[in-house]
């Protein structure tokens, strides 16, 4: 019998794997053909810190460490822009996200395309960096497997059945018998909990869309950061050459694969566009991926109070990239019974928060 199941092949699934597969016998299920294909692949990949819940913010800084051993972040920063007329929503982002305030002039020095006539406030933070998240999936893919951890693609679960002392999940073609399974499945994670007999908790996916256009005015976009609106109405991010623009859109949906609304974006990029000089003219590709939230936005992490064999690993929302190395070391030590560095979030991502 395996020790331990877990079903979701993204960032959250394979981090875990990571670090229990020392801990006993472990399986990855992913139902893609392909480690990362949901919400992991459609990242906009960035090391902000302070992004995200005050728990999460201790998953990020804790995190840190392991980024800079396995060389996954590069320099970005991170750029606030607001219009003239809201000073008090500049002072609030820019306190958030630690920017220090610039002049127009200054700012437009790095962005040539931002537009005078419209800006009243920018500030910059240059602790902002960007992840290589195939990279880093792989490295928690290669600790798994170098730990006798394996990993299945092309395996989606059609049915969990309770056991005296463990699960039997069912896949297309094949079964497998655990003593803990490891609800991993993002934007699936609930259906997973019902089809276990598990209450579930929630979890609510959120379209996050996403349009690739071609560099502002053919200016180099390599020393460009990411570029937001002090209420995350819409960002901006270079890559590869181009510009990604997203509308910064949550748009509550059911899971499936899934793709950008053209009236979403267009409306994004509509807010985007009075803050830089160069048309959006042409869009050259267009995605979109769902971030999974707990009502309280916080992760759930830890075994259901319903039974204490079923652990949940969920609700990453938009930090499952940069707090995966801490998280799934947190949900390690809770399995192993060891005293966790970042014991301090238990309370706000514990499944028992919910009274189910």
């Amino acid at each position: 019998m395996i020790d331990f199941l877990i079903i979701g092949g993204g960032m959250a699934g394979v981090s875990t794997a990571a670090r229990i597969a020392p801990l006993g016998k472990t399986v990855v299920l992913e139902m893609e053909p392909a480690l990362g294909y949901h919400a992991s692949g459609r990242s906009a990949a960035l090391y902000e810190a302070q992004y995200g819940e005050p728990a999460t913010v201790v998953l990020n800084l804790a995190g840190r460490s392991f980024f800079d051993e396995h060389e996954l972040l590069s320099p970005r920063g991170f750029m606030v822009l607001s219009p003239k007329d809201d000073r008090a929503g500049f002072d609030a982002a820019s306190a958030t996200f630690g920017c220090t305030e610039m002049s127009i002039k200054e700012a437009q020095s790095i962005v040539p395309v931002l537009n005078p006539d419209h800006l009243g406030f920018v500030g910059l933070s240059h602790e902002a960096l960007d992840i290589d998240t195939d990279r880093m999936l792989q490295i928690f893919a290669k600790m798994t497997r170098a730990n006798g951890g394996e990993i299945h693609t092309d395996q989606p679960v059609t049915n969990i059945e309770r056991l005296t002392d463990g699960w039997r999940v069912t896949t297309k073609d094949r079964s497998f018998e655990a003593k803990t399974v490891i609800n991993a499945a993002g934007a699936w994670a609930d259906q997973v909990a019902k089809m276990a007999g598990i209450t579930p908790i929630g979890i609510t996916p959120k379209r996050r869309s996403m349009a690739r256009v071609p560099a502002p005015g053919g200016h180099d976009l390599s020393n460009w950061p990411m570029m937001m609106d002090v209420h995350e109405k819409w960002y901006a991010k270079p890559d590869a050459g181009k510009l990604l623009i997203s509308p910064a859109d949550e748009d509550p949906q059911s899971p499936h694969d899934a793709w950008a609304d053209d009236m979403v974006l267009a409306e994004g990029i509509a807010r985007y566009q009075p803050f830089v000089t160069e048309e959006v003219t042409r869009v050259e590709h267009t995605w979109a991926g769902l971030r999974s939230f707990a009502p309280d936005k916080n992760l759930v992490i830890g075994p259901s109070p319903e039974d204490s064999s079923f652990f949940w690993m969920a609700g990453q929302g938009g930090s499952g990239i940069q707090s995966a190395p801490a998280y799934s070391q947190y949900a390690a030590d809770l399995i192993a019974g060891r005293a966790s560095d970042v014991a301090e979030i238990t309370a706000a991502v514990t499944p028992a928060r919910f009274g189910r």
